[in-house]
This record gives C-alpha cells, sequence and structure tokens, in this order.
C-alpha cells in the first residue's frame, strides 16, 4: 500500500502530573474529547529511553474544532526531568507548538484576562500572520494563529494542532525529512534577520533564519478532514552554538516529545526513509493496542535528533462500553471517513 500522510495526528506533551495538565489544555486550548487513556510499560521505545522500558500513562485528547492533538504523556515509574539549561530559540527541537485559532482577538483578550502567561501583543510574521505567543504553567510555549480552517465550530478558544516550530542546525539537511518525507515542500517564506514578532521569546532578540514550509496540496486520508492543513517552521541559529533540548534526557520527559502523524502504507514508508537515510529507530512491527486504540507506530529522526512518530490507526473506540470502534484497517488511504462518523468522537468530550 502506498505511503499517505493524512496530517499531523498529536503533538506528544512530557509532563509531570497529566491529569492536571489536561485539566489545563481542555481549558485553555479545548483539549476535551478523550480518544484514548492508558497505563502500560514502553517497552519499544528501548533506542530513545536509554534501554530500558518506561512505566507510563499516555492519553490522546483532540479538539473538535480539528487540527492535531495532544498525547499527554507521563513517566509514572520515574521522576521526568526538565532541560538542564534555560531553552532559547533555535535549540535543537520541537521548541513551539503552533494552535490554530478562528477568533484570535477573542483568544488573545480571554487568555490575557484569566492571568495566562502571554509573551507577546497579537503580533504579524513576515507575511502578515496574525499570531501570539502563551506559555503553560509546565514551561511549555505555544504560537496561537489565526487560521480560519476548522471542522466543526465548537466553544473553545482555540482549534488543535496546527504545526511546530523546531530548532535544527542545518536547515537544507532538515529539508530532507520535512519536505522530501513529510511532504512541506512550499516555502511560505525564507528569510535571516531579527524579527519582531520573536521579540518576546526566551532567545527571540538574535538574529536567525526562519522558514516557513506547507503541504501544497491538501493532505487526503482517513483522518484528513479533521487533522486539516499544517505548517513546519525551521529555526537556525547562527550567532550561538544550540543545545539539543532533550540533552542528556530520554523520550517522554518534560517538554515536546515528538511530532506524530496519522498515516497509512508503513511498509511502503519504511522502504522510502530507510532509502534516504532516516530508518526507522522504532517499529512495532504490527500492532500496538492502547487498551481501547489500536494500529502500527513507527518512528524516525531529523538529522538533529527530533523524534517524528508515525501511526497507522486500525481501531479507535466511539463508545467503549457499547463496544463501538471505527474498526480502519484495510480502507483506501486516499480516502477519509464521512465527516458525521469523525464527528462521533465528540461522544468521548470531557465536561470539567
Amino acid at each position: 500500500m502506498a505511503k499517505n500522510i493524512s496530517g499531523i495526528q498529536q503533538i506528544g506533551v512530557g509532563v509531570k502530573d497529566a491529569q492536571e495538565a489536561w485539566k489545563w489544555y481542555r481549558a485553555q486550548f479545548g483539549m476535551d474529547i478523550n480518544v484514548f487513556e492508558d497505563t502500560a510499560v514502553a517497552e519499544i521505545m528501548l533506542p530513545h529511553t536509554d534501554g530500558k522500558p518506561r512505566e507510563r500513562y499516555a492519553a490522546l485528547a483532540l479538539n473538535m474544532e480539528g487540527g492535531g492533538g495532544f498525547e499527554i504523556w507521563q513517566h509514572t515509574g520515574i521522576e521526568p526531568k526538565g532541560p538542564a539549561f534555560d531553552l532559547l530559540l533555535g535549540d535543537l527541537g520541537i521548541y513551539i507548538t503552533k494552535i490554530k485559532c478562528r477568533d484570535i482577538r477573542k483568544a488573545f483578550n480571554t487568555h490575557k484576562e484569566r492571568g495566562l502567561n502571554i509573551l507577546s501583543n497579537l503580533v504579524k510574521d513576515p507575511i502578515g500572520n496574525t499570531h501570539y505567543f502563551i506559555q503553560d504553567p509546565y514551561g511549555n510555549i505555544f504560537q496561537v494563529i489565526a487560521e480560519d480552517d476548522h471542522f466543526k465550530k465548537q466553544k473553545s478558544l482555540t482549534g488543535g494542532v496546527f504545526g511546530c516550530m523546531i530548532g535544527v542546525s542545518n536547515i537544507e539537511e532538515a529539508r530532507k525529512v520535512y519536505s522530501d518525507i513529510l511532504g512541506y515542500k512550499q516555502v511560505a517564506y525564507d528569510k535571516d534577520e531579527t524579527f519582531a514578532d520573536l521579540a518576546g521569546l526566551p532567545g527571540g532578540h538574535q538574529k536567525c533564519r526562519r522558514v516557513l514550509l506547507r503541504h501544497p496540496q491538501p493532505r487526503t486520508g482517513t483522518f484528513s478532514p479533521m487533522l486539516g492543513p499544517s505548517q513546519i517552521e525551521l529555526i537556525q541559529v547562527s550567532e550561538r552554538e544550540p543545545r539539543k533540548i532533550f540533552e542528556n534526557r530520554i523520550w517522554g520527559e518534560l517538554g515536546f516529545i515528538h511530532i506524530c502523524f496519522d498515516i497509512t502504507g508503513m511498509d511502503d514508508l519504511r522502504e522510502e526513509c530507510a532509502s534516504k537515510g532516516f530508518a526507522f529507530t522504532v517499529d512495532s512491527a504490527d500492532s500496538f493496542d492502547m487498551g481501547v486504540a489500536a494500529g502500527h507506530f513507527s518512528y524516525i529522526a531529523d538529522p538533529d535528533g527530533t523524534l517524528i512518530e508515525f501511526v497507522e490507526t486500525h481501531k479507535v473506540p466511539i463508545i467503549e462500553k457499547l463496544g463501538w470502534y471505527m474498526k480502519l484497517k484495510g480502507r483506501d488511504p486516499k480516502k477519509s471517513l464521512p465527516r458525521w462518523m469523525i464527528s462521533t468522537l465528540a461522544f468521548n468530550r470531557i465536561k470539567d
């Protein structure tokens, strides 16, 4: 089966207290759809966990406005560590997660009224997109971006994940993954200067090269109507030596641990990644079982070690207690599910 990428399924967020963090993400970003929760031992991730199985809790949360979700991840067998240094713009790895928003002025004013840690006013990027930066109570930075695309209008302030800002040491090398494998081939801008809209970020006053990448055609596939369009922004600094965000730490510790894509055609993707020099570092080989959800997952690393996950979903719960599931294996990889069927995920909403 030919490879097909439906969109960004989720950003992994490592936290100390998953229930506390999830409640904050529900309130501020509308991540209130419980796709799954699972407590188990991560036995397959050994290349990224110092060769040891790790006890963990994980939950996948979505926003019905559309966009990717959060995989909220908590080590339960160890005390997860944050970075041993202050992160700066351009450090290597996922530095910022992008969140899309239909009414950005309302979101900004509400977040401000709630006393949240807003790092900038409403500002514009190099091609005029309005956005602002906000930091959660755990030190993670989000860029809320004006974007009209949505799956279903909700009462939440924002939609879901729209992409991420990734620090890299060499943009041309990084594009071998982000453009050639992941399909972000369209360059919206490529500038090397000091950017006024980044001034509120730690390290944001330094000069950097900034490349915003988009996929030129709409994504297709099972959940593509909900996951929607996305973007990847690569940041390269030249006036200092950037550090790896996960230096001397393992996968799942505090911060943005990976970016995950919903895909079909894992066998084809495995061959492509290997042929381009980015062989799978982890491969569940056939199927994983996250309690009520199932599928096939794998990982690669970009040239700087940033982890990228691929998930081929086989089963997703709609109403677990009634035994009602979406069974997805063997579907046409280019064909999306009917919108009404995707909308049934709303039965799993958590109400605070």
